[in-house]
């Protein structure tokens, strides 16, 4: 049995590169940049103010008290006119461009508001004082974001700022869905004996959208092979990815396999030592489109989320050339004594408490693998060693964040 490690190896080891796309800077928001942008001009582009006040020669400024006369009113986007001169100042608004002759500002607080076209100004300023230079945020010819970048709202406000409507990125990858089993009923329609509701395609294609993926829900295909088969097919096509879930144990109905095997699935292994997920499937089909991988994931919900972050995420991040395509494992602090010792690794569910120590980790209580009330309460896992003792109270441990957005340090309290 493969370990987890190991399973990532193979799965890493064939990942297709998304082709380009240009899109809008409306759309471009957590996409992955597939070309450099390069800095067309200079940002800023001119020497400018930082605050509201007054454009001096900073040599008037040497006697701490004085006072100059005002040139003129310089307001952003407007260009000045006149030159300082020694014993000049000329009014300035945060942004508007420094006139010739000027080298620093003097805050409006520290001045008397001007009167009669004379101001007075108390504080000695040094030469640059307040003052943007041109190029000081970025240069012509620049690299300002490299591919592989990933948009967040401060890289989509600087393309904008170079006057740049579009930018180049790696297409999002297409990811089909398929659940399977008699005993599955999608939500909104009647259970009949026996029969439970999916939530492996509405939490899998969750999931997906949070990996900048797309997702394409193809419903839950019965124990049927003949059925399975044409589902899967379908499935396939016009996809970058397919995942099923169900179906990949050993038992009478697990039919998967057999469909991988008609349909020319080349499977490279079932299983990972770990808990929960242990019976994972994938393999690799040749398509239209060349060839893509094929999870077969577990029927339990949580065993398919978790197998989705280690596995699928990661491959769906690293086909869209992100350099950082792993959620995040960091350092925490067991809150309680963990329990059991496995010959598998383990990813327990587990809440997040800040604290002057770091994170504090506590279960969030039973970790079958059917519980999702802990896998929708959990900011992270837990990550067990295999032939290890668990951490006791107050020991270290390794946690990967899953939900950050939900940590308890999302709340205000800066400590300052």
């Amino acid at each position: 049995m493969l370990t987890v490690e190991q399973a990532q190896g193979r799965i890493f080891a064939r990942i297709p590169s998304m082709p380009e796309e240009e899109v809008g800077l409306d759309a471009a928001a957590g996409r992955v940049l597939a070309r450099p942008v390069v800095c067309n001009r200079d940002v800023p582009p001119w020497d400018n103010s930082s605050m509201d006040g007054y454009a001096v020669r900073a040599a008037d400024t040497a006697d701490g008290s004085y006072t100059l006369q005002v040139n003129e009113v310089i307001g952003a986007g407007v260009m000045p006119t006149a030159t300082v001169e020694p014993g000049t100042a000329s009014a300035i608004m945060t942004g508007a461009p420094m006139p010739e002759g000027a080298d620093a500002v003097v805050m409006v607080e520290h001045t008397d508001g001007q009167q009669s076209g004379l101001v007075t100004m108390h504080g000695q300023v040094p030469p640059g004082k307040y003052v943007r230079r041109r190029g000081s945020d970025m240069s012509v010819g620049q690299e300002v974001l490299g591919a592989g970048a990933v948009l967040n709202a401060g890289g989509v406000g600087l393309v904008s700022s170079l006057g740049q409507p579009k930018v180049w990125v790696r297409r999002r990858p297409v990811v089909s869905i398929l659940s399977t089993g008699d005993e599955v009923v999608l939500p909104g329609r009647p259970l009949g004996p026996g029969q439970i509701y999916s939530s492996n395609n509405v939490s899998l294609a969750t999931l997906v959208r949070q990996a900048g993926a797309v997702p394409r829900d193809c419903g839950n295909a019965p124990d049927d092979l003949p059925t399975l088969v044409e589902q899967m097919r379908d499935a396939l096509t016009g996809a970058d990815a397919l995942i099923t879930t169900g179906g990949v144990s050993m038992g009478a109905f697990d039919h998967v396999r057999e469909a991988h095997r008609i349909l020319g699935v080349e499977m490279d292994f079932w299983k990972v030592r770990m808990k929960p997920g242990k019976p994972l499937a994938f393999g690799w089909v040749h398509g239209a489109a060349g060839e893509l991988p094929v999870f077969g994931l577990p029927g339990n919900p949580v065993s398919c989320m978790v197998n989705f972050l280690q596995f699928v995420r990661p491959w769906l991040r690293m086909s869209m050339g992100d350099p950082r395509p792993f959620l995040p494992v960091v350092p925490a602090v067991a809150g309680h004594d963990f329990k059991g010792r496995s010959d598998r690794v383990r990813f327990e569910r587990v809440v997040l408490q800040a604290s002057e120590a770091g994170w504090i980790a506590h279960s969030t209580g039973s970790q079958g693998s059917g519980i999702l009330t802990g896998m929708a309460a959990a900011d992270a896992l837990a990550c067990l060693p295999l032939d290890r003792d668990p951490p006791r109270a107050g020991e270290g441990m390794r946690v990967q964040l899953i939900r950050p957005g939900g940590l308890a340090s999302s709340t205000p309290g800066y400590g300052w």
